[in-house]
């Protein structure tokens, strides 16, 4: 496992990152989440991502069992708020009373003391972002939470966040933003002010829900048990790329990878990696097999010729609009 720099800080990461966004808690059983978490760190994954609102609260309860008795100081463990987590008015948004509220009920889940990146999940605009930052200040002076990130955030909302945090003297160090070969609108803005900045990428959906693992063919029903069959897995947000068209393309990426020596995912996840802003890519699994594959991806180097060959191929499927780097998807 090869490791970086979180944005422009100390702290160094896997650049592999494990994440239960859509498994532990709701699509795959305690004891396969559990497995999947000891394949991780079995194969030198030390960075795991995780949000209070993944599966009702229960992602964070189930990671933190799951971790249970390692050794704190070989972990980086991320967390995240915004999303509602209760039934009540104040149980979402960036206000203070639910980022104090909420470091706390994540903190007991995950059975810490504290968690190495406290995320903003989206932008709140509901909420003054002086607010918002004083409140992520207080949470990291109270030893609460290392370092502060945020989630989908555009560029100009990242430079706001960021120079509010100088001014409070916490580092402001990730962004988490949906990144992969299909998807690329932070290329535009969000990267060079990230890089500007100090400001790195932890991105999530690298292999685009599973579709660039390939095991979705034109023309033919998605394998029984895929996330693109399962409402609870993601179903709706797959549904962007289950055309013929985009499926016909990330098949072309075959020979491309049997030539690298790669599996698609491997290959896919490569490719999120040679970017330098990148400080890791978030990879899920409901198997242990998932993980010791996505894994080999680390420390891959890919040529400039390969680049371009991925790039050709997938021409005309890729989206690169800077305008959908939103947060949250509907704007006020």
């Amino acid at each position: 496992m090869e490791f970086r720099h979180l944005g422009r800080s100390g702290l160094l990461v896997s650049e592999i990152a494990y994440g239960n966004w859509i498994t532990h808690g709701s699509q795959v059983e305690e004891d396969a989440a559990a497995a999947c978490v000891r394949a991780a760190l079995d194969v030198g994954i030390t960075t795991f991502d995780t949000a209070d609102v993944y599966a009702g609260t229960r992602a964070e309860e189930v990671l933190g069992r799951a971790l249970k008795g390692e050794r704190r100081e070989g972990l980086e463990i991320f967390t995240k708020v915004y999303w509602p987590t209760g039934p009540g008015p104040n149980d979402r948004s960036l206000s203070r009373k639910h980022i104090m509220e909420s470091i706390n009920g994540s903190l007991r889940r995950l059975q810490v003391d504290y968690v190495d990146l406290y995320q903003a999940h989206r932008y709140d605009y509901t909420t003054p972002l002086e607010e918002t930052m004083q409140a992520f200040a207080d949470v990291v002076h109270s030893g609460k939470a290392l370092y502060i990130g945020v989630s989908e955030w555009s560029a100009s909302e990242i430079r706001a966040g960021w120079e509010l945090a100088q001014d409070l003297k916490i580092q402001f160090v990730s962004n988490q933003p949906q990144y992969s070969a299909l998807w690329r609108v932070i290329e535009a803005e969000v990267v060079p002010t990230s890089i500007e900045l100090g400001v790195g990428q932890v991105v999530w959906s690298p292999l685009a829900q599973g579709v660039l693992t390939g095991k979705y063919e034109p023309g033919k029903q998605p394998p029984a048990g895929s996330r693109a069959t399962d409402d609870k897995s993601g179903a709706d947000f797959i549904s962007r790329w289950m055309s013929d068209e985009v499926l016909t393309a990330v098949q072309g990426l075959k020979p491309l990878a049997e030539q690298a020596g790669l599996s698609l995912a491997q290959l896919a996840l490569a490719w999120v990696l040679q970017n330098d802003n990148v400080s890791a890519a978030i990879i899920g699994a409901s198997r242990p097999e998932q993980v010791h594959d996505n894994v080999k991806a680390s420390g891959v180097k890919l040529d400039s010729d390969l680049m371009k060959a991925i790039d050709d191929v997938l021409t005309g499927v890729t989206e690169r609009d800077p305008a959908k780097t939103v947060s949250p998807a509907q704007r006020p």
